[in-house]
């Protein structure tokens, strides 16, 4: 009697220990996940914080390392000319000219040739030739920029020099306001060569963000207009362009922050002459080339804190521009919703 009440007894407590059993392992199982949770949480934190305190270095060791120069030519570092080391003398509007003309150079030519890629890509080519197509763009992008600038002084600037200058000087060069801009010896190398460098350099970035851009648009909006009447182009300005216009800016400005730190190439093709010229086609220089070409060869503590302080002067440059193209598009979505 003793052991059949001892197996009914076993029977009777199995259920309610195995949903002991069961409570237990589901408890451990939530507290390994809460962990987990837990642990991937602070990981992904650290990496962000890592991105932040990286960032602030080095804008600090750029304050610290530009200080002296300021400190020795105040606000005038902005807006003087003179860039002499024998004399330790030094300022950094060439530069900065530099920079922001072979930029809007770049801007002005890569645009247009980016816009008509994309579009070419997404409402024209035909399909057998859009993947190799596509790729070749994306593989542009991958060049080397030493690449671009020994091609640029090699093969670019003597085709530059022999058939493009002559012809802007003699049609362009004539012109009442603008013809100062077109003037002077065709050599090949300067300001006007170094922007379309860099147009080319950047046109890959632009071209393959439109075309992102352009293939996420719903296809019955393009067919609804199609249905409707409208040609090509009028669906790609009155569809196309409004739905994807703050992706468009935003890679229209991924390309000019891409220019304005571009270094090596445009160091090939610019000139690296510190004299400013209303003729695009004479040598130049920008904070870029500026730092690649005496950065190694800066003896004085005065002359690095000058090129230090360019630094400076380009990581705000590009953090203006990136701000405001990030406010743009801010102002973009806001109009979007209010219609």
């Amino acid at each position: 009697m003793s052991a059949n009440s001892d197996s009914l007894h076993d029977a009777a407590m199995t259920p309610a220990m195995a949903s002991a059993a069961a409570d237990l392992a589901l408890a451990g199982t939530m507290r390994r996940q809460r962990f987990q949770d837990f642990l991937f949480h602070k990981i992904t934190l650290g990496f962000a914080v890592l991105v932040l305190l990286m960032l602030a270095g080095i804008i600090a060791s750029l304050v610290v390392g530009a200080t002296p120069a300021f400190m020795e030519f105040g606000p005038g570092f902005l807006t003087t000319v003179e860039w002499d080391p024998v004399n330790d003398r030094y300022g950094a509007l060439i530069a900065i000219a530099g920079t922001l003309i072979t930029s809007f150079i770049a801007l002005l030519v890569a645009f247009p040739v980016s816009f008509g890629i994309a579009l070419f890509l997404t409402e024209i080519c035909p399909a057998w030739l859009k993947r190799p197509l596509g790729t070749a763009v994306e593989l542009l992008a991958g060049v080397p920029s030493i690449i671009y600038g020994m091609w640029g002084l090699f093969v670019f600037a003597p085709f530059f020099a022999d058939h493009v200058q002559p012809l802007l000087k003699n049609t362009l060069g004539h012109l009442p306001v603008i013809g100062q801009l077109f003037s002077g010896p065709a050599m090949g190398i300067g300001m006007l060569a170094a922007g379309f460098i860099l147009a080319i350099m950047i046109i890959p970035f632009i071209a393959s963000v439109m075309r992102d851009v352009f293939d996420v648009v719903p296809a019955v909006l393009k067919e609804s207009a199609y249905a409707l009447g409208c040609t090509r182009w009028e669906v790609v300005r009155k569809v196309v362009l409004p739905y994807t216009r703050i992706g468009v800016v935003g890679g229209v400005m991924l390309g000019l922050g891409r220019a304005l730190g571009e270094t090596m190439a445009i160091t090939f093709v610019i000139g690296n002459a510190h004299k400013l010229s209303w003729s695009l086609f004479s040598a130049g220089n920008s904070i870029a080339s500026t730092l690649a070409n005496e950065f190694a060869e800066a003896d004085t503590p005065l002359h690095v804190s000058s090129l230090f302080a360019l630094g400076l002067i380009l990581f705000a440059i590009t953090f203006i521009v990136l701000a405001a193209a990030k406010m743009m598009l801010l102002t973009m979505q806001k109009r979007e919703g209010a219609k």
